[in-house]
This record gives C-alpha cells, sequence and structure tokens, in this order.
C-alpha cells in the first residue's frame, strides 16, 4: 500500500481546548457554532425559533431566581463550557447556572473552567438531535460534576431531570419543577417554558365599581 491509503493514512489529530479556542476565534469561524467533543470539532446547526423561544424562557426565569437569592448567575448563547481538558471536550449548553462568581467583574472572560463546572445545564431538543448523542452529552455533563441536567423538549412540552445516580424523571406541563437541593427555593410550573403572553389565561372579568 502507498501512503497516500487512507486505509493506512494517520488518524487526524486530537484537538486540545487552546487550540480549540483559536480555532473558534478564527475569523472566518465566528460566526459558526461547534463544540469540540473529545478532540474533535463538530459543527452544530443554527437553532430554530421554538427551540431559541424555550431556551430563552427557561434563562429568564432562572436569571430571575439567581437575583432573587442573590447567588450566581445564568449564561445562555451557546457559551463555551469546558468539561474535559485531555482530551479535549467544550460544549454550549443552551442554558447553565453557575455560582463561581457573583459580581460581573469576577466573571471568567473565557470559557467555564473544568473545575468549576455549572450547578445546572439546561439543554433544549431539535428535532434534528440524535437520542444517542443527547444521552452522551447528559452523561458527559454529569460526569464532569455537573450537579442537575434538565432537558427540555418543546415538541412534547416535557422537561426531563437527570441528576448524577438518580434515575430520570420526566415532567410534564402542569407539574412543579423544584430546584432543591441544587437550587434551593427555585420552583416554576413546567409549562412556564413553553409559554408566550398571550398563552396565559385572561383575567377573572372584575366586578363593577360600587356606585
Amino acid at each position: 500500500m502507498t501512503p497516500t491509503d487512507p486505509a493506512v493514512a494517520a488518524p487526524p489529530k486530537l484537538m486540545t481546548v487552546d487550540e480549540y479556542w483559536d480555532f473558534v476565534n478564527r475569523p472566518e469561524n465566528m460566526d459558526r457554532l461547534f463544540e469540540l467533543r473529545r478532540g474533535r470539532v463538530v459543527e452544530m446547526p443554527r437553532p430554530k425559533k421554538p427551540h431559541g423561544v424555550v431556551a430563552g424562557n427557561i434563562a429568564r426565569v432562572v436569571g430571575n431566581y439567581s437575583f432573587a437569592v442573590g447567588r450566581g448567575y445564568v449564561l445562555s448563547n451557546d457559551t463555551g463550557v469546558v468539561l474535559e481538558e485531555n482530551p479535549g471536550t467544550v460544549v454550549g449548553p443552551d442554558v447553565a447556572y453557575c455560582v463561581d462568581a457573583n459580581t460581573y467583574d469576577d466573571v471568567e472572560p473565557k470559557w467555564v473552567e473544568a473545575d468549576r463546572p455549572p450547578v445546572l445545564t439546561v439543554e433544549v431538543l431539535s428535532p434534528t438531535d440524535k437520542t444517542s448523542e443527547v444521552n452522551e452529552k447528559i452523561a458527559d455533563y454529569l460526569r464532569a460534576g455537573v450537579k442537575v441536567v434538565w432537558l427540555a423538549d418543546p415538541e412534547t412540552k416535557t422537561v426531563t431531570v437527570y441528576r448524577p445516580n438518580h434515575h430520570h424523571v420526566v415532567l410534564k406541563p402542569a407539574d412543579d419543577l423544584t430546584g432543591d437541593p441544587e437550587l434551593p427555593g427555585f420552583s416554576c410550573k413546567v409549562g412556564d417554558f413553553f409559554l408566550l403572553p398571550g398563552d396565559r389565561p385572561a383575567p377573572p372579568p372584575q366586578p363593577p365599581a360600587a356606585p
């Protein structure tokens, strides 16, 4: 066989986290979405509008919680989270809640480091997602030290909750999603993640004012 035969070609070099940082910040890559999974770069499709609506709702609800309790902050927009240094794994959850800083000036200027994982990560399912890849990503989060993962499904309007060493739990729109023990005091209806203002029931009519 010749050296150019693909059967004996050298395997592609696995990328480190630092190399990936340089790669995604090249001018030609600035407007593209990537993740680094065990050293290999994977390009991600742009999410559709329902995906963005649900992710935005979750970020708003969890963000309100962080201000109410005066702790932590919310990340969105596929912010980089380093799950593993070797081989390099850098993913972009749809929403994440972190507690390693409490003021804007103390927020790490690059990515979430592997030794300070988020408390919560949220993935919003897209029609193109493969079940095996979603399950693998959730397992990677939990293995990296993320305490709880929510998987929101815009089609079924459900949220599946994953915790280390626990069976996952599927919650329907009318169910309460509570944060204990990871997000003490957090609670909302699952259905709140899948609402727009026009979906809320109209307020009951008020009795006429007394003459």
